[in-house]
């Protein structure tokens, strides 16, 4: 299939979410490979067609190398789409189904990267809503992508505006105990969602799941998480904090949780099979070396 005259897209999709479909694609205007979001309107929807859109406008202002960057938005018969950077990688969710839990260290840089995305999202008054190990991608130099806010909101008031009636928007094994008892949610809330995923990855299990969505969100509202075996005590401490159910107990927010986790990320050992040996240059790291050093 051809896109806008430009845009070949691969037959089979690389994944499927909530609010459709994404595709690996190139583009021929360009001759660089391009991953294709669809969203196919089997009717008139337009409450799908007004988060595609938002997602697409936050892409487009969230300027932050953790995010894919967006280069086109459209309609091409009776599907709007989205073009955007393809990201090689793998998603959190597929680095612990094939590795299990991960070192300490690990697990810290990726939620430290996750939190520097969301430094830069909060700034915007922009809440993900749907942080997860499947939104996660680790990429081969080890830089973290945040991926699909299809759910994100601008600010508070758009949260009633974005959400169905009577139905909550987002992963119940990731969302905040506001998000279910209240609808909205808040920078806090991507800081508990984030805990889950933290948690997770030093688990290699989900923190909160059950047979129905329902069973999930009571364990999310009234269970306190246990402390994760064999890890530093401050880190269990941190985990504590970040899954609070009283979001004003939380880290202050993403900045102050990123300070907070980069103590423990040092000596990170090698991921086989997912990572491009040391002995590689990554241009991406090379360039963060040096930026460090000069704000430092």
């Amino acid at each position: 299939m051809l896109i806008a005259d430009r845009y070949e897209l691969d037959e089979l999709p690389l994944g499927r979410g909530g609010m459709g479909a994404v595709h690996g694609g190139y583009d021929r205007r360009l001759g660089r490979r391009v991953a294709i979001k669809l969203l196919r309107l089997p009717g008139r929807d337009e409450e799908l067609e007004a988060r595609f859109a938002r997602e697409a406008r936050i892409l487009a202002t969230l300027d932050h190398p953790g995010v894919p960057t967006l280069y086109d938005y459209g309609t091409h018969d009776d599907r709007l789409f989205q073009v955007m950077q393809f990201v090689e990688g793998v998603t959190v969710a597929d680095l612990l189904a094939e590795h299990g839990p991960l070192p300490v260290p690990w697990a810290a840089a990726i939620a430290a990267q996750a939190c520097a995305v969301l430094t830069a999202a909060h700034a915007l008054a922009v809440c993900h809503r749907d942080l997860k190990p499947s939104n996660l991608m680790l990429g081969p130099d080890g830089g973290v992508k945040v991926m699909d806010f299809g759910l994100a909101v601008l600010r508070e008031a758009d949260a009633a505006q974005f959400t169905r009636a009577g139905q909550l928007l987002g992963t119940p094994s990731y969302m905040a105990p506001e998000q279910i008892q209240r609808g909205g949610a808040e920078p806090r809330s991507d800081l508990y969602a984030l805990g889950c995923v933290l948690h997770e990855m030093l688990t290699g299990r989900r923190l909160f799941d059950g047979p129905t969505a329902y069973a999930v969100f009571e364990r999310q509202v009234k269970e306190l998480p246990p402390p994760v075996a064999g890890i530093p005590k401050p880190l269990n401490r941190l985990l504590a904090e970040m899954l609070a159910k009283d979001p004003e107990a939380r880290p202050a927010g993403a900045a102050v949780l990123y300070e907070r986790l980069g103590a423990f990320v040092g000596g990170l050992p090698p991921l086989p099979g997912f990572l491009v040996p040391p002995s590689v240059p990554s241009p991406g790291r090379m360039y963060a070396r040096m930026l460090g050093r000069v704000s430092g």
